[in-house]
């Protein structure tokens, strides 16, 4: 499957309507669905707070020039919300998994595709 088969597996869902896999540096784009390419401070800024989320806690997550409350960052996943919107940021050994979710998605059921998808990388090593 190529990299592209997993953001578009992602939006086929219908709980993300924007997706992103990059390397887990942060400094390569695999596929992205919906148009969701990020600048490169704002890659950079996200693939950095899984080791030391300090940045995201004072000054808010950044996507697309948007800014994103903050609601969970760890060395696994991020998680931000705008309004009735929200982004599912998830590391894997290899890869960092981008998604967005639009209003009316609740955002558990969005968090739980993003997530499952992250632990099926994780389980063929990537």
């Amino acid at each position: 499957m190529s990299w592209q088969a997993y953001t578009d597996n992602l939006t086929a869902t219908g709980k993300i309507d924007k997706a992103a896999l990059y390397s887990r540096a942060g400094d390569s784009l695999w596929a992205q669905s919906g148009g969701f390419q990020l600048e490169a401070n704002e890659i950079a800024e996200i693939a950095g707070a899984f080791d030391d989320p300090s940045s995201l806690q004072t000054s808010g997550l950044h996507l697309q020039k948007q800014k994103y409350f903050l609601l969970r960052a760890d060395e696994r996943s991020i998680y931000g919300k705008l309004q009735e919107e929200g982004v599912v940021a998830v590391r894997t050994k290899q890869a960092i998994l981008l998604a967005h979710y639009p209003r009316g998605v609740e955002p558990g059921s969005a968090t739980t595709v993003v997530e499952k998808l992250a632990d099926y990388l994780i389980s063929v090593n990537y």
